[in-house]
């Protein structure tokens, strides 16, 4: 008889890392501002479909490829471009929450300037 095999699912990988890391959930909670009772509730599948940018966090904590997580989670396929658009969004919002409400104005100015320009042909 063959060993049992059980689907990965984005809560056991998540808990599977963390504990690889030997580190509590309080710990990442520390590391990431991401509630430990959140966390404990991805972990058990209670929430399925976290945040992107939840993930993106966990990915960077446990070093974790972050496409992986996003399919686990059915926010995308494994290797779909939309994967990679995610995470550049992801990217780009946490660097636009890093800048001042005055520079947080001209980017998005700017950017709708270029979608204009494009628009326009």
């Amino acid at each position: 008889m063959s060993p049992r095999r059980t689907k990965e699912t984005l809560g056991s990988e998540l808990k599977r890392a963390r504990r690889d890391r030997e580190l509590s959930l309080r710990d990442v909670e520390r590391r990431t501002s991401i509630k430990s009772g959140h966390l404990s509730q991805i972990e058990t599948g209670t929430i399925a479909q976290p945040d992107a940018a939840i993930l993106w966090d966990l990915a960077e904590v446990y070093e974790l490829d972050f496409g992986r997580l996003l399919a686990l989670a059915g926010l995308a396929r494994a290797g779909e471009s939309s994967g990679r658009a995610r995470q550049r969004m992801t990217v780009a919002l946490r660097a636009l929450e890093e800048l001042t409400p005055e520079d947080q104005a001209a980017t998005l100015a700017f950017m709708a300037e270029l979608k204009a320009r494009r628009d326009r042909g």
